[in-house]
């Protein structure tokens, strides 16, 4: 293809052209070896670090001692900005593209997504919908009942069991419930197993413990979506149920909600 500049009479023609990138770890920043980022900065003898590296090395480059950081590398940058990549999860049916570096951001939209099976010894991966169909088939029990949205129900639960899973058989989805004992109480929070797409939703909760007259509530504008659950300490969103309010045998007995944002009444 043609691309003609110019203003009046006179016009360059300029080909447009294309080309293959054999190895894209050239555009890995050398020092952490993540993908490179606007803005990239060079020393004096060529030698690349991505912004967020400059400051670790105090301006030092590692390879030859030049200073560094001060020279942009417009050239990488301009190549970085054209150059696409497919989604990770071509395979899967994907048919997205995105620029290099920016696959992750890309992924945890994606509708393609793997998710990850959250019951122990289970090493189950799928997209949300067939997981939730895994989930229903192999893992479905008592304590992973089914679920409307919009309505309040009782998760009952030993702390030491950390998790209970609840099926929403309308969305196809499953969420995590949640504690973690701390030396300030337990900590209990709502995950959604499935990427954060448009087409999956935009869900809030409500958590509500009671004892002895005594009630902690939690209202989150948002259920964070995730691909795998984890059992790292939450440090935000989340409910605080201090020790003084549990029972001696471990057992949590909370009232939740889960909310359709985008199908309220």
């Amino acid at each position: 293809a043609l691309l003609f500049h110019g203003d009046g009479g006179e016009r360059v023609a300029k080909r447009h052209r294309s080309a293959t990138l054999l190895d894209l770890d050239i555009l890995d920043c050398p020092i952490c070896c993540e993908a490179l980022t606007t803005p990239i900065f060079q020393c004096d003898n060529g030698h690349l670090a991505c912004s967020s590296c400059c400051p670790k090395l105090r301006n030092k480059c590692p390879s030859c001692a030049f200073p560094v950081g001060h020279n942009r590398c417009r050239a990488v940058e301009s190549i970085l900005e054209s150059t696409l990549v497919p989604c990770p999860n071509k395979m899967f049916g994907c048919t997205k593209t995105c620029f290099y570096g920016k696959e992750s951001a890309h992924e945890k939209e994606c509708i393609f997504s793997q998710c990850s099976c959250p019951s122990l010894n289970c090493d189950y991966t799928g997209s949300y919908k067939d997981l939730y169909a895994h989930y229903e088939l192999t893992h479905s029990s008592n304590f992973s009942w089914g679920i409307s949205c919009g309505i309040t129900y009782t998760a009952v639960m030993f702390i030491n069991d950390e998790i209970r899973i609840k099926r929403v058989h309308e969305k196809k989805l499953l969420f995590a419930v949640q504690c973690f004992w701390k030396p300030c109480g337990v900590y209990v929070t709502v995950s959604c197993i499935a990427p954060s797409a448009p087409e999956v939703g935009q869900f809030s909760y409500h958590l509500s413990y009671t004892k002895d007259g005594h009630t902690v509530s939690y209202e989150s504008p948002e259920v964070k979506m995730v691909h795998k659950v984890s059992f790292e300490t939450p440090q935000e969103n989340f409910m605080l149920i201090p020790h003084n309010l549990l029972f001696r045998s471990g057992l949590l007995v909370i009232e939740f909600c889960i909310v359709d944002k985008l199908n309220q009444e």
